[in-house]
């Protein structure tokens, strides 16, 4: 099993610092990881250690086989859409699609809301959102028939982020999400960055383990209401 530092072969291959190393061997004598399937261990290790939060372990949600097609998707040059600029800031090696600062609110639609349309409308289907912000931009891309290849839905706060959330995971969408109010923009970049240094393998390299997992349980996850 790949761990989440190691390097990507190709064009995409990286240097990790050794004080990355250095976390992630701290953080994996905290934590035992190793009963994750490799991406979701990737997307929880990163998420971790970009909070040095370890309750994340048991608040993220993760799909294994939803990671996997992202995955794909991802180095084949699927575009990546994010809420925010923290968020562009966050992702590495890649470009993203922020449309923001050219968003106006409107009565019924904030100006995170109004994003999302622009940015669907430039990208249309088959892109990964990243959202670690607004709970509006996350409520109002599920009203949309973005057809996503992954929603990482991340965003923070005590109005809407935990509903805003488990919306999501409601709607039946390939998605990373957590429970809590907790997230923001450092966990949701993290999330997406797990899956671009993730090496490319072969399709038949792991078997399909079984679909939904919190905490490192096969089963589907309990969620909050």
């Amino acid at each position: 099993m790949a761990n989440p530092e190691t390097l990507v072969t190709g064009p995409e291959a990286r240097v990790v610092h050794p004080i990355e190393q250095e976390s992630f061997r701290r953080l994996r004598a905290r934590l035992d990881t190793s009963h994750f399937p490799p991406l979701t261990r990737a997307v929880v290790e990163r998420v971790i250690h970009s909070a040095a939060d370890l309750d994340y372990a048991t608040d993220l949600v993760t799909d294994e086989v939803a990671l996997e097609k992202a995955h794909r998707a991802l180095h084949d040059g699927a575009p990546v859409v994010v809420d925010v600029e923290m968020v562009a800031a966050g992702i590495t090696r890649r470009d993203t699609v922020c449309r923001l600062k050219d968003a106006v609110s409107g009565p019924g639609l904030t100006r995170s809301a109004r994003a999302v349309r622009l940015a669907y409308e430039q990208v249309g289907p088959g892109a990964l959102w990243v959202i670690g912000c607004a709970p509006t931009a996350l409520e109002e891309l599920l009203t949309l028939d973005a057809a996503p290849a992954l929603v990482i839905g991340l965003p923070v706060g005590f109005v809407g982020a935990a509903e805003s959330k488990a919306a999501l995971r409601e709607s039946g969408l390939p998605a990373v999400s957590n429970v809590s109010e907790k997230g923001g923009s450092a966990v949701a970049a993290a999330a997406l960055n797990a899956l671009l240094y993730h090496p490319v393998s072969h399709p038949e390299s792991h078997p399909a383990p079984e679909a939904e997992s919190r905490a490192g349980s096969p089963s589907k996850s309990k969620e909050k209401s």
